[in-house]
């Protein structure tokens, strides 16, 4: 087939979700530079329709009742199934991307339908699909912004297993419901599947969920989860006699028989959250001299080959986190824009630091988590001095208010030797907006005595940073 020549822009981006769109609209913000996004599915990407939208639209329903039954006094009713989904499909504007499509157009930028893949030095071919094929001529940058993809076993394909993508645009809530994985995604899925009324069993592989936050977070979420988790869980076989192909384009399929500790059970859908692999394996990295089906590796400019490529978000394997692959994408945005006006790079806003130990992540169960910088565990491989300081944040008065009956845990590790906070953790109901101070304390790397003078206000959940400043002090 033909290859159609479609002219040349300033900036191709190959990915149209979060990381992409400010990667593309940085990069010609206030300038005459012009950019094109090439995106295969929907403009807006994972996080818009099939990650952390859709997900955090079905798990607010369940906080906010969790929090209106700690309040005497106040009425609660179950939850409104239908009611929940309408609202998450809201959310997710009902799959229709067009309203970012006009975001984009209002920008500068353009948006073209199909898979691109690298064709050589600042080329890219992109199919159609209806299999026609053009290119597209990069003047200063190509930036790969194409995101990550679920992993699913080989040997559990044949069980039509849902990914994140299946559960978080539920039609149906199933009945029994087996979640193979114990991290965010599977936390997250098993908090709202159960308050929509599903009977959860959740097989998780080694000892605690959440094995990358503090061990006290992942128990408090274990202890509170309306779910059966399963440690050390051994799954011997999943199969799914009844799946077939109707010959329509689609397959049905019946209950999953699974041999689970040499248990057998029976449920109506498989949720495998066993992470997520970047999505490079056809991308055209041979052509350039990378290895396809592995993250691309870049410096803190996100440069990746030469001053014309550049990697942002999951695809580079740094912080897969949607504000992380927003905030590398301002800075790449940034490079590209100071390079091709002459520029120099050379200050701090030039360059990706905040994924070096400073990264902030939610993960909205009940109780919350939130965190940010580094864990005791990791600070002791790294060979710090550390202070571990935490306090029950039921004990501040705003918390008290909050809820009756409010339970969670601050914590924070401070750098012995700088005197500086390094890592801090939450537990506790409603406690992602604790973090975002957390992380300015971090980030600035603000003295602990200097913290004395940020004073919290009276009453809220936020004096639990006094409570820990006067922990400290003994």
């Amino acid at each position: 087939m033909a290859v159609e020549t479609a002219g040349e822009y300033d900036v191709i981006v190959l990915g149209g979700g979060p990381a992409g769109e400010n990667a593309a609209s940085y990069a010609i913000a206030g300038s005459s530079r012009t950019a094109v996004i090439v995106e295969r599915e929907l403009v807006g990407g994972e996080c818009s329709y099939w990650a952390c939208m859709p997900s955090k639209a079905l798990l607010r329903p369940v906080e906010v009742r969790a929090a209106a039954q700690a309040i005497p006094g106040v009425p609660v009713g179950a939850l409104d199934v239908a009611g929940v989904l309408r609202r998450r499909d809201s959310f997710t504007s009902h799959h229709d991307d067009s309203g970012q499509v006009r975001w984009a157009e209002s920008e500068g930028i353009d948006v073209v339908r199909g898979h691109g893949r690298l064709a050589g030095e600042r080329l890219v071919r992109v199919t159609a699909a209806d299999g026609s094929t053009r290119e597209l001529r990069a003047r200063h940058a190509v930036v790969l912004a194409t995101g990550s993809t679920a992993v699913v076993p080989p040997d559990l394909a044949g069980a039509l297993p849902w990914t994140s993508r299946d559960v978080t645009n539920l039609r149906e809530v199933p009945s029994r419901v087996l979640i193979i994985g114990g991290g965010v995604v599977a936390c997250e899925a098993a908090t709202w599947l159960a308050a929509l009324g599903a009977k959860v069993v959740m097989a998780v592989r080694g000892s605690a969920l959440l094995a990358k936050a503090e061990p006290f977070a992942g128990a408090a979420v274990a202890a509170s989860l309306a779910a059966d988790v399963r440690f050390g869980a051994v799954l011997d076989s999943v199969a799914r006699p009844g799946a077939r192909d109707t010959g329509e384009g689609n397959i049905h399929g019946g209950p999953v028989e699974v041999m689970l500790g040499g248990e057998r059970l029976e449920f109506d859908e498989v949720v495998v959250a066993a992470g997520r692999k970047p999505a490079t394996a056809d991308l055209g990295l041979e052509t350039v001299g990378l290895a396809p089906g592995r993250a691309v590796a870049t410096d803190d400019h996100l440069a990746a080959v030469g001053e014309w490529l550049y990697a942002v978000g999951d695809v580079n394997g740094r912080s897969a986190l949607t504000h992380m692959g927003k905030y590398q994408a301002r800075v790449c945005g940034d490079v590209i824009a100071a390079r091709a006006d002459g520029r120099g790079i050379a200050s701090r806003r030039f360059s990706a630091s905040a994924d070096h130990g400073e990264v902030p992540q939610v993960v909205f169960t009940q109780p919350q988590v939130a965190s940010v910088g580094l864990t005791e565990a990791q600070a002791h491989a790294e060979g710090l001095e550390v202070e571990v300081v935490a306090v029950d944040i039921g004990t501040v008065a705003g918390a008290a208010l909050h809820a009756d009956g409010y339970s969670g845990r601050a914590q924070l590790l401070i750098d012995r030797v700088e005197d500086v906070v390094i890592g801090a953790s939450f537990v506790g109901p409603e406690v992602a907006e604790l973090v975002h101070a957390a992380t300015i304390a971090v980030v600035g790397r603000v003295p602990v005595d200097l913290l004395w003078h940020a004073v919290p206000a009276y009453p809220t959940v936020s004096e639990v940073w006094l409570r820990l400043l006067e922990a400290r002090r003994g």
